[in-house]
């Protein structure tokens, strides 16, 4: 199966996002989300991609899967998770009780949408005695055809204690698939050819020209990118300096960015997150791989909508009993099997 099997995502214009966004929020707008977060016993969820002025507004700030956990524990009836729509249904998963809604509904995800449902289940017909491992970049309809989920910093875990008599499915980026099997070696692992966009088009080339530029700075590589593969080979030819080359989750960014001394760090993920990193570290400065790496999805939450969601309590996000149940296991199940670090 390929990319080309499904439509290709319907990426919303700077226009259309601009309609979504209505007028511009007035001064003093961060005051105003606080209290009417207090007022609706809300709390405000942002992940590492929104706008850095959402970022700050919020009461935390990491991966999806973090921010759905920490929510799951806490007081708050409402859940407001500024993001993309399945970062608010897995919240939905984790905290089934409470009210999950996000600014717009309209922010979706041009990874998560290469698989559906249908098409999954047409690809485990094709190979009906496999494990499925569902990436948590996945509707929740995906994730309840999975047999267990799995962040990109425990992807080499979850695939290390699967079972050994069974072929493997990996879902559904090709990227971060191609990383696993390098690293675990599992030769009847089939890997679906889905990519996110943003991370799709930070490039080998990319990384040659940042590196070049700056020879003696960090590289923080997320696995999604469509250069992970071929830095990871840079690095065994000494092209790329293997002790400054990680290869890391938002999760993982996140926990090394206070530990760097260098003067230069060199981003290959979504450019939102160069917003948490500089806020860990005043000492070094943080460089987008490629500064066009800009998920208009996640930059659908803005303080106009944000606050109309607040005001009036959308867009609520549900997920239906037959899905929430599967969909809950297979996310539980890979939290079993061990903490599951940062995210995606």
């Amino acid at each position: 199966m390929t990319l080309v099997d499904l439509p290709a995502p319907s990426l919303p214009a700077p226009a259309d996002v601009a309609a979504f966004a209505g007028p511009g929020a007035a001064p003093g707008w961060q005051d105003e989300v606080r209290a009417l977060a207090q007022q609706r016993n809300a709390i405000v969820l942002a992940h590492n991609y929104v706008l850095p002025e959402i970022q700050d507004v919020a009461d935390h700030v990491g991966d999806s899967l973090a921010l759905s956990r920490l929510a799951a524990s806490t007081e708050a009836s409402t859940i407001v998770f500024c993001g993309v729509h399945f970062m608010a249904e897995t919240a939905k998963l984790l905290s089934p009780g409470r009210t999950v809604l996000v600014p717009t509904a309209a922010a979706g995800c041009s990874l998560a949408d290469t698989i559906d449902a249908p098409a999954l289940r047409g690809w485990k017909a094709e190979h009906p005695d496999a494990y499925v491992v569902a990436y948590v970049n996945t509707s929740a309809a995906v994730k309840a055809e999975a047999d267990i989920c799995c962040t990109s910093s425990n992807a080499v875990d979850i695939v290390a204690v699967a079972p050994r008599d069974r072929p493997l499915l990996f879902l559904p980026d090709a990227f971060l698939g191609a990383h696993v099997k390098r690293l675990t070696g599992r030769e009847d692992m089939h890997i679906w050819l889905g990519e996110c966009h943003v991370h799709a088009g930070i490039s080998p080339t990319d990384v040659r020209k940042q590196v070049a530029a700056y020879p003696d700075a960090e590289l923080l590589i997320h696995p999604e990118c469509g250069c992970a593969t071929s830095a990871l080979w840079l690095t065994g030819t000494g092209d790329l300096p293997a002790e400054r080359t990680h290869i890391l989750s938002t999760g993982g960014m996140a926990a090394l960015a206070p530990r760097l001394t260098g003067a230069t760090a060199l981003v290959a993920t979504e450019v939102g997150m160069l917003h948490q990193l500089a806020r860990a570290n005043s000492r070094t400065t943080f460089l987008p791989m490629n500064p066009k790496a800009s998920c208009r999805y996640m930059k659908m939450s803005t303080p106009q909508l944000l606050l109309r969601c607040l005001r009036e309590g959308r867009d609520e996000v549900t997920v239906p009993d037959d899905v929430a149940v599967p969909a809950r296991r297979a996310v539980q199940k890979m939290i079993a099997v061990g903490a599951p670090g940062g995210g995606e």
